[in-house]
């Protein structure tokens, strides 16, 4: 049975960083697009992060580029997201998502064969 599971959300102040990882027990890891989505209270899922299936190339929404660094480890199956200067508005569950898909049509959550279940993660101010 294919997971992703997603680790390391929490409580934090304004300004401060997190890390979140997702390992994933899905076969030929390293052949999909990996991502980050996330969904704040009231609000539809939206794209944050997403990562080429080699590491290489990444793209960002414009609200957390240059805070935001998605990252991943094929040997250990794991894709992370370094959150750093975070702000109230970064309040949401993330998911982790993995894709047949490149890179650019994933962050428009097209082509998304795996989810994981969310890692809550509160900001405040």
């Amino acid at each position: 049975q294919v997971q992703l599971v997603e680790s390391g959300g929490g409580l934090v102040q304004a300004g401060a960083s997190l890390r979140l990882s997702c390992a994933a027990s899905v076969g030929s890891f390293s052949s999909y697009s990996m991502g980050w989505f996330r969904q704040a209270p009231g609000k539809d899922r939206e794209f944050v992060a997403t990562l080429s299936w080699s590491g290489t190339d990444t793209y960002y929404s414009d609200f957390v580029k240059g805070r935001f660094i998605i990252s991943r480890d094929n040997a250990k199956k794991t894709v992370y997201l370094q959150m750093n200067s975070l702000k109230p508005e970064d309040t949401a569950v993330y998911y982790c998502a993995a894709a047949k898909s490149s890179l650019y049509t994933m962050a428009l959550q097209y082509g998304i064969v795996y989810w994981g279940k969310g890692t809550l993660v509160t900001v405040s101010s």
